[in-house]
């Protein structure tokens, strides 16, 4: 049901509506006054702009329909002229594919423009108009164009945060789905390695969400400008999860296999996982909220479930506690307060749902321009891109020349509807392989299956008006899923367009599906020749730059946090921006390695060591977490000048990692090892007189009070120490194998 209503609440359902009815009711309407054909023409203008109203700020959203709008009706007229001219014809085709593929470096909104420019290049080609019907062509798709970019700006005025509610409920929805994944580390029958990668996976997730929320608040000046309650509730909702993002992502114990081995028969471990899928279900609670814009239900259980884990925890302490155990029992009821502390935070949120809470915040509006990236739309960043060290540049090439052989193939092939060729190449092919290999399959496999479920449609149901209702349900599913789940959009999209030529032009079904197989299967091959062979660039040769960026945020961000351990104050703008950077920096080097794992064999080249990177980086991310954690609570008593010379080795330590994957001179000494018996002596002899106060009965000590937090950062510091260090030494072996260029 969560599922279920989570979907009915999103923006792709809401995305869905609203394109299924900007593309269908022209035709409907114009069909109604025996003006079918230019309904179908109206309709397509509207089809092709839907496709840049990608989630975004209103005036982003505007600004790339009216720009893709004179693109379509500038592609649709020259390639109408050029039709009746093969050569001339195929030298448009291959141009057109590769500007329209080069203008994907001024971002994602930029890349849909290119898409639905040759879109209506390929609709064109299908269906070409002659003479004096090349304007008036070009005039209906305007027309289709200027109703459904009308008709979206329409209802973002009618509910001007509906997309931020729904983008910032899918952002809670992906955090729930990052702590459930974190809960199978307490579960003792997990695969833990199994459970690191998709954890990895889910963390990119979390973090493409975040920046879309991010794009949706701070560049939207009516939010931003704080003039009313919800906006200022959103903000605050968002800033609120981020922090709990962050809270999540702090780490206590990096063996949890040891963990199960020392409490293998209590329940301990087992109520922690289950104290964790309960936080899980309090966010995708928060998360349908949030997208419906109700308030949330919030019940009693998490708390008495944490009351009594916490009972559970303090018996089994009394019972087991000795001087053995004790380091074991201090990382357990640090995983506790940390759960109880999300807790704390998941009731906030909770309040926030509501929007009466009386929400102000001190950020200043300018200062949200520092947590968005500014496209820059200059000629320069395009001729920088104009060479093949740019994978814009190749992808382009790439498309170019294989959707000029997809129409010399089609030339030569006597199939009807051959421009579903060019389509299925334009649309499978991806900048990088491994997402071009997944579409292929998908489009493959959907297509077989939605010609199954179109065959059966058509065999069982022969009344027009309800194969007309189908039709609009298979396009709600079609446009609904098309950002969430391709094969499944692509098994609605094909007997939606089996349906379409059956209604419209009673076209008979054997020659269209045999088309629509025929001609997708084609063209999936060819997009697969030409994303294995055609100038591909491989993660392997740009991913280091990626692990550079990951280390270079992560120290900015280290340095923020250990500020405070040297009795300073750091701006909490200063700090949010240098942690969402090491956030991002993370996700983009997690998400090249996916791609990578998805890559052929032979072109995983060092795919073990590059993993250690970002094994490490993920640490390394983790625990500045988790000392910035600690940080807010006991920097006062743990701010001493023993701890500079660790944070200058770690510092130096991780610039010197960056300069070794950059091949740069290091600028710089290296700092010397720190010396850790002054630090280790005051915790030692915390640990002494704690272990002595147990032999002799003594339970709530100063000692106790003091060793948690004294303990607890010195430990953070050596395990970041530490993982500094594996850092560097994995540098110098990716360096030694020469797979630095």
């Amino acid at each position: 049901m969560k599922k279920y209503k989570s979907f009915l609440y999103s923006y792709y359902l809401s995305s869905g509506v609203r394109i299924t009815a900007g593309v269908v009711l022209p035709a409907v309407i114009f069909s109604y006054f025996d003006m079918l054909s230019q309904g179908v023409a109206i309709s397509l203008g509207a089809m092709c702009v839907s496709g840049t109203d990608n989630p975004g700020p209103i005036h982003h959203r505007r600004n790339g329909m009216l720009i893709c709008l004179l693109f379509l009706v500038a592609v649709a007229t020259l390639t109408s002229l050029a039709a009746a001219y093969p050569v001339f014809l195929g030298i448009l085709i291959t141009v057109f594919c590769f500007v329209f593929s080069m203008i994907g470096v001024y971002g994602s909104r930029a890349i849909s423009i290119g898409v639905s420019a040759l879109l209506i290049m390929v609709l064109q080609i299908g269906h070409p108009s002659q003479g004096k019907e090349v304007i008036i062509q070009a005039a209906y798709i305007l027309l289709g164009g200027l109703w459904y970019t009308g008709l979206s700006l329409l209802l973002h005025k009618f509910a001007p945060y509906r997309l931020a509610q729904q983008a910032l409920g899918e952002c809670i929805a992906a955090t729930a789905n990052y702590i459930r994944i974190r809960a199978q580390f307490y579960d003792e029958s997990a695969d833990f390695d199994k459970a690191s990668r998709h954890m990895i996976e889910q963390q990119v997730i979390v973090h493409q969400e975040q920046e879309l929320v991010r794009e949706l608040l701070f560049k939207s000046r009516y939010i931003v400008k704080e003039s009313t309650n919800t906006g200022r509730t959103l903000l605050m909702l968002f800033r609120s999860l981020i922090d709990l993002f962050e809270k999540i992502m702090t780490t206590y114990h990096d063996d949890y296999k040891e963990l199960h081995k020392l409490f293998e028969g209590t329940e301990i471990m087992s109520r922690y996982r289950q104290l964790i899928l309960q936080l899980a279900a309090e966010l995708d609670d928060i998360s349908i909220a949030v997208k419906s814009g109700r308030r949330s239900r919030e019940t009693t259980a998490l708390a008495d479930a944490i009351k009594e884990t916490r009972r559970y925890y303090v018996e089994l302490r009394n019972k087991k506690r000795n001087p053995e155990t004790l380091e074991s029992f201090i990382t357990l009821r640090n995983i506790l307060s940390n759960i109880e502390d999300i807790a704390n935070r998941i009731h906030a949120l909770h309040l926030y749902t509501s929007y009466q809470q009386k929400v102000t915040t001190t950020t200043e509006p300018g200062d949200y321009e520092k947590f968005v990236n500014r496209q820059d739309f200059s000629l320069k960043v395009l001729t920088d891109n104009l060479s093949l060290q740019s994978n814009f540049f190749r992808h382009s090439l790439r498309v170019s020349l294989a959707t000029l052989a997809g129409y010399i193939i089609s030339l030569s092939l006597q199939v009807g509807h051959n421009y579903w060729i060019l389509l299925t190449i334009i649309v499978i092919l991806k900048p990088n392989y491994s997402l071009t290999k997944k579409r292929n399959f998908e489009r493959l496999f959907g297509t077989i299956a939605g010609a199954l479920a179109g065959l059966i449609i058509l065999y069982f149901i022969k009344d027009r008006t309800a194969l007309f209702m189908i039709m609009l349900v298979l396009a709600l599913g079609t446009y609904s899923l098309l950002r969430t789940n391709y094969m499944l959009s692509v098994i609605f999209m094909t007997p939606y367009v089996l349906l379409i030529f059956q209604l419209l032009y009673d076209t008979p079904i054997k020659n269209v599906l045999t088309d629509r197989l025929i001609d997708t299967g084609i063209g999936s091959a060819i997009a697969f020749i030409a994303n294995l062979l055609l100038v591909p660039l491989w993660e392997h040769e740009q991913i280091s730059t990626l692990i550079a960026t990951s280390i270079e945020k992560n120290t900015a961000w280290f340095k923020t946090v250990a500020t405070a351990f040297m009795g300073k104050q750091v701006p909490p703008t200063e700090y949010r921006v240098s942690r969402k950077e090491a956030f991002v920096a993370l996700g983009n080097l997690s998400d090249a390695f996916t791609r990578m794992l998805s890559e052929p064999k032979w072109q995983q080249k060092n795919i073990n060591l590059i993993h250690q990177f970002v094994v490490y980086n993920h640490l390394l991310t983790s625990h500045i977490a988790t000392l910035s954690h600690f940080g807010q609570q006991f920097a006062t008593m743990n701010a001493t000048k023993d701890f500079i010379p660790v944070i200058n080795y770690i510092e130096s330590e991780l610039c010197a990692a960056k300069a070794i994957i950059n091949k740069e001179e290091t600028l710089t000494e290296t700092a010397r090892p720190p010396h850790w018996q002054q630090i280790d002596k005051r915790v030692t002899t915390l640990m002494i007189n704690r272990q002595k106060e147990l032999q002799q009965g003594l339970t709530d000590t100063d000692t106790r009070k003091l060793l948690l937090p004294v303990k607890s950062v010195t430990d953070e510091f050596r395990i970041i120490h530490d993982v500094a260090t594996d850092i560097k030494k994995a540098g110098l072996q990716l360096v030694e194998r020469g797979e630095i260029r």
